[in-house]
């Protein structure tokens, strides 16, 4: 887990998006991070130290001068210990002075302090953060490497709506990963395909399946963290798209494969996760069909072998499969692999619980050309996605 044992040093300042610190910190914990919180003396006016204190174990630093025995270095130790430091949210106020080097606090002193990795989650008023002085101070910031989560569109507390809100913690979080991720994937060009495909029978009727696309999700996202350049193509889904991915949406499977191959050539690994419709509707009615007595039958015929078709044409490129199957797993898995030209085939059971479609976890089997199996227990789709991306990079690196 890429936040297993990190020393995460999380920066508040004061503004009512203070008290999401409380949910950021829950969150890091639960992923095995440490957490150490600095505040600012405006922080501690919207939230309390004790409440930090108490969610991530440890002491919660307000001031750069300590206490009587107080360590009088606390601001070297904190940025030695650092695996990141985060500072969210951060203020109007506290980025001008990181801009410029101003060190009059515990948080600005150890900006300049530390070696660490510095993540930025501006939330202010949007004509503040519209403001040129605060633009000029972050480009000033970008250009000297410090990562940003800008602030998201939204009802502000001051009752206006507009640019300004503190970033989603779950889009804090995925950029923490993505910093801390190693970059084993950096300079490949991944195309992950994700979802259901539909296949229209009249204007409101069609033909589909379950998926739900969180398993290319998490391809996608997982790529994209180890430093890979990503596009998704993904079919009909409610998930939220990931960060940093480059999103290509489409319905029918003959839409898939057209999409696919207009990319496929800049593609240095293809990893084929969507569930594509087999069969479409041998005919498209305009109008919706009516009920009548007697039997409704519909004619059907086969649509497209995509990862077939790639396999063919592959070239050096990798080549990833997924497939759901009811019985004799391994079998099927076999003949596809062979079938179809891939270098790793990930199957996985239909109906045991908590795997397959739709569900947040999956349980899979990796088969590989050498004849290798890879049994994962029940985890995660994101753990999942960690997995096969580890298999991948065993091949580039096998040359």
């Amino acid at each position: 887990m890429p936040l297993k044992e990190k020393n995460i040093i999380l920066g508040i300042c004061g503004g009512i998006a203070a008290y999401k610190s409380a949910d950021l910190i829950s969150k890091l914990t639960k992923m095995g991070a440490n957490v150490h919180v600095v505040m600012t003396k405006s922080a501690i006016k919207f939230i309390t130290p004790l409440t930090l204190e108490t969610l991530s174990g440890n002491r919660v630093f307000t001031n750069l001068f300590p206490p009587p025995k107080g360590d009088p270095l606390v601001h070297v130790d904190l940025a030695d210990k650092a695996d990141i430091i985060v500072v969210a949210p951060a203020t109007a106020n506290t980025l001008g002075k990181f801009a410029h080097g101003i060190a009059d606090n515990l948080l600005s002193t150890l900006i300049l302090a530390t070696q660490a990795p510095i993540l930025i989650c501006p939330a202010m008023n949007t004509n503040m953060w519209q403001n040129e002085i605060v633009k000029a101070n972050v480009q000033r910031l970008k250009d000297m490497g410090f990562y940003f989560v800008e602030p998201e569109w939204g009802e502000l507390a001051c009752g206006v709506e507009g640019y300004g809100r503190l970033a989603e913690v779950e889009t804090i979080v995925e950029e923490i990963k993505t910093i801390l991720s190693s970059k084993d994937l950096a300079g490949q060009k991944v195309l992950v395909t994700a979802g259901s495909t539909q296949e229209p029978l009249d204007p409101v009727r069609f033909l589909s399946n379950p998926s739900s696309g969180k398993m290319g999700y998490a391809m996608a996202k997982v790529a994209r963290r180890r430093g890979a350049e990503v596009t998704l193509i993904t079919g009909p889904t409610t998930l939220t798209p990931p960060r940093g991915v480059r999103v290509l949406g489409v319905k029918t499977a003959l839409e898939m494969k057209n999409t696919v191959l207009d990319n496929f050539e800049d593609a240095s690994i293809i990893v084929k996760a969507a569930a594509v419709s087999d069969f479409r509707p041998q005919r498209f009615f305009n109008k919706k069909v009516k009920k009548t007595p007697g039997k409704m039958e519909i004619g059907l015929k086969r649509n497209p072998d995509i990862l077939k078709e790639l396999g063919k044409k592959k070239g050096n490129r990798i080549l990833v499969g997924f497939a759901a199957e009811t019985h004799d797993i391994i079998k099927h898995a076999q003949k596809k692999l062979k079938e179809k030209n891939v270098d790793l085939m990930v199957v996985n059971p239909i109906g045991i619980p908590g795997a397959g479609f739709g569900s947040d976890t999956n349980m899979v089997k990796i088969l590989d050309r050498k004849g290798d199996i890879v049994e994962l227990p029940l985890m995660t789709k994101e753990k999942v996605a960690e997995e096969i991306w580890d298999k991948v990079v065993e091949i580039i690196r096998s040359g």
